[in-house]
């Protein structure tokens, strides 16, 4: 009997070991028990309390001794004495504090998540690979590696991340790696690639050529001129300089339409949402207070923790700046030095197009190209999948680029592919633009740096300590015939591809305009007498207004003016929409939540705070009436884009009998006035609904519900509901999940930059940090810290903790 329970025990015992110390997967994964619960190296040890021991570590590859003084805010302040240190030196401790999203997010760029989490991600990956992420990063590599000042600081960055990850042990790894069970691999330069390539991806990969093909087709040029116009022609353009542009464009031969003979029935790819955009501006000092000017960036992504930026301050001889930087990425990409500040928007244009290809057989080891056949490169990609067995997808490149659709992968039909040509897939070298921006000393300076970024394309604000402000939209743009890659074009026709590029001193630009401000918020880019053809899936129509309003009406502006504006509520679409929708209703035929529904939005100021509940009115009854306005978009059997919310509006008061608002699925003729009374119906019983459920009134911040979620998503415990105002086509931008994942303020004072900037989040990717989400409230309240810069390191000595990195002996 003895025997057979010390056999049962150990039996136990032994199955409890085995369980305990391996990762299980039931759906969502689990991770090693044993290991993450272990008090000595689990989870525990991921807490962390507000201050930090100062330390002195030797690492591999530095030249020199390099301080590091982190502040209040764990913003580190890096000193060091070359260049090649003080990047080693940033990679190191943006590792130390945001390794996992770092590698994370480079893994899904590359399409390797479903070595993470198993074949939930295989979809994903493989479209992240079709789309030519690794094939865009290896180029941008090559440009780096073919320049000696990119290279050697991708190098010294990447060393400085791989020093920090060779250090770690199981109780040091960042907690999410203990949850799903991987340990990090070390970083390389194609890293650095992948993680720019993502954001080109995340702002300058939208187009709307499969829908625009099927529009024209269904509906004829009229409609789409009148629904879809390339320039809705409201407000200003970010540079408006009419009869000014003083140079010879290049012109090329004209070209019909070569249209598909069918419908396209393949799914496009999922755009980013309207919300991602952006706001920056720089007033002259002549409408400012100090008579400096004033630069303000917000750039508009998704809401995330860990936060996408990282703010740091880089010091050495030639270069003091201070701003937010990507981790995963030397330099900083909006922020400032001692001369100069700089912000960014997106600029929203067409870098994509997509070629209908003929190949000769199924094989599609051949393509048609001017009536010969041209060899296809094909490229075996290997999926290696958690918890299962490895997949294999045969990518097909053709000179155009990959071809994401084929018989295996989301078409239609094997007779149906289309090849994408995307401007980041080219070579280029932004991180030599940042890398010259964060030196810059003026604008000349700052016109060089810019003539090396080609992607993606953005709004580069520009203001100095000599009192220049300036607006440049950079980005490397084919020269474009009239609506070309506004549709899908013949592959098979080398005089449809992109012939030329515009010469970086044609692009759009302008310095020191009359008005005393240079401003951009994603709306169109340019007057109509610039020469050049621009089209972009839609330009922003509301944000962009209110803030020219207002920096016109401003004088004698302040940093706190410009703060105010940064979070500024008031909702222009609603001002000019809502009046009109009013005047449609019968009020005779209400019931009583319709009436009180109807009294709160009589009253309503128009302003998008916390605690409007006519906020929340509206917005019901705006979702509920634009799906109703286009059904014949939502019901079709293609894919088809949906009008902007300005044209949509412009129609209803302008056209109210156009056939688009006459509903597909009821007998009767349908003008605007009905569809905007069923609209305020079902928006009021939304929002009686929703009271019923949540027991209180519908207060704005509650019901628009900010959230920011962790990267993985199944992590609620380390995700936040905010109270927060604004949302989209509002100057403060933040809708339920996107929003100013940045703000920044700063005043170009002689004797002394200041600066002020707040993200949603922290400056640590460790949920267990206090310093993960320290920031959150301060953002959504609409505040802003004011940043520590000084090139002398005996001002930061007070800070959380010192670290010294000192060259490691042989």
């Amino acid at each position: 009997m003895k025997l057979t329970r010390i056999s049962i025990s150990l039996l136990v015992t032994v199955a409890l070991i085995y369980v305990l110390n391996r990762g299980w997967n039931f759906g969502s994964p689990i991770p090693p028990l044993g290991k993450f619960l272990d008090p000595f190296g689990g989870f525990w040890q991921n807490a962390e309390t507000k201050t930090r021991p100062d330390e002195i570590l030797n690492l591999a590859g530095l030249r020199e001794e390099v301080i590091i003084y982190y502040d209040s805010l764990l913003i580190p302040h890096v000193f060091a004495k070359n260049d090649d240190d003080l990047h080693l030196a940033q990679g190191y401790v943006t590792a130390a504090n945001r390794l996992w999203q770092m590698e994370f997010q480079t893994h899904a760029a590359a399409g390797r998540i479903s070595e993470l989490i198993g074949d939930a991600a295989l979809d994903f990956d493989r479209r992240q690979r079709r789309l030519g992420m690794v094939y865009a990063a290896e180029n941008a590599v090559k440009a780096m590696e073919a320049n000696p000042i990119a290279a050697n600081m991708v190098n010294s960055y990447t060393q400085g991340i791989n020093q920090y990850i060779q250090s770690l042990t199981y109780k040091d790894l960042p907690l999410e790696y203990k949850l799903l069970d991987y340990w990090p691999e070390n970083w390389s330069p194609l890293k650095c690639g992948l993680l720019l390539k993502n954001m080109a991806l995340t702002l300058n990969s939208g187009d709307k050529d499969l829908e625009m093909t099927n529009a024209l087709k269904l509906f004829g040029k009229p409609i789409i001129d009148l629904v879809w116009p390339d320039n809705e022609n409201v407000g200003d353009p970010i540079v408006d300089n009419a009869g000014n542009w003083n140079f010879k464009p290049i012109t090329l031969d004209s070209l019909p339409l070569a249209l598909p003979d069918e419908l396209v029935t393949v799914k496009p790819l999922e755009k980013s949402p309207p919300d991602v955009g952006s706001n920056n501006w720089a007033v002259s000092g002549t409408k400012t207070q100090t008579g400096a000017p004033i630069l303000c960036n917000d750039p508009h992504l998704s809401l995330s923790l860990p936060s996408i930026w990282y703010v740091i301050h880089l010091q050495a001889p030639g270069v003091n700046v201070m701003g937010a930087s990507l981790p995963g990425a030397p330099t900083v990409i909006s922020g400032f030095n001692d001369s100069i500040a700089w912000g960014v928007t997106n600029a929203q244009r067409d870098l994509v197009d997509w070629y209908k290809i003929e190949f000769k057989d199924k094989s599609k080891r051949e393509y048609k190209s001017d009536n010969t056949w041209k060899p296809a490169r094909q490229v075996v990609e290997k999926f290696t999948i958690k918890g299962g067995n490895d997949f294999y997808d045969t990518i097909t490149f053709t000179h155009h680029g990959p071809v994401l659709f084929d018989d295996t992968y989301h078409g239609d039909s094997e007779m149906k592919y289309f090849s994408m040509r995307w401007i980041a897939h080219d070579p280029s070298e932004e991180i030599i633009t940042f890398y010259k921006l964060n030196r810059a000393k003026n604008h000349d300076q700052y016109m060089d740096a810019l003539n090396h970024y080609a992607s993606p394309a953005q709004n580069f604000a520009f203001a100095s300590v000599r009192g220049d402000i300036a607006m440049r939209i950079q980005g490397r743009y084919p020269v474009r015939r009239k609506e070309e890659g506004k549709y899908i074009l013949d592959g098979t026709l080398t005089r449809t591809e992109w012939q030329a590029f515009i010469p970086n001193e044609q692009n759009v630009m302008y310095k020191n305009p009359a008005r005393g401000f240079v401003s951009s918020a994603n709306q169109y880019p340019v007057d109509s007498t610039y020469p050049y053809y621009i089209n972009a899936t839609s330009y922003e129509a509301y944000r962009n207004r209110r803030i020219n309003k207002l920096l016109s009406e401003m004088t004698d502006i302040t940093p706190r003016d410009m703060m105010e504006l940064q979070f500024d509520n008031y909702n222009l679409k609603a001002e000019e929409s809502l009046p009109v929708f009013m005047r449609y209703l019968d009020t005779t035929a209400f019931t009583p939540a319709q009436a009180n529904a109807y009294k709160i939005l009589s009253s309503w100021d128009y302003e998008n705070t916390a605690d409007s509940q006519g906020a929340s009115y509206y917005e019901a009854w705006w979702d509920a009436l634009f799906p109703l306005i286009w059904d014949e978009i939502k019901n079709s059997k293609v894919e088809l884009d949906n009008p902007t919310t300005y044209t949509t509006i412009r129609l209803i008061k302008e056209k109210p009998d156009l056939l688009f608002f006459d509903r597909v699925e009821t007998p009767e003729k349908e003008t605007a006035r009905e569809v905007i009374q069923q609209a305020f119906a079902s928006g009021v019983d939304t929002i009686e609904k929703w009271k019923t459920e949540k027991k209180k009134d519908p207060r704005w911040a509650d019901y628009k519900d900010t959230f920011i979620g962790h990267l993985l998503r199944g992590l609620p415990a380390f995700s936040y509901h905010i109270q927060h105002g604004g949302n989209h086509d509002i100057v403060n931008a933040s809708s339920r999940t996107h929003g100013p994942s940045w703000r920044m303020v700063v005043s170009l004072e002689k004797t002394g930059v200041r600066a002020w900037g707040v993200y949603p989040g922290g400056q640590s990717g460790n949920p267990g940090s206090p310093f993960y989400n320290n920031m959150l409230l301060t953002w959504a309240n609409g505040n802003h810290y004011s940043f520590q810069f000084n090139a002398n390191p005996n001002q930061y000595k007070s800070g959380v903790a010192t670290l010294t990195l000192k060259p490691k002996t042989p």
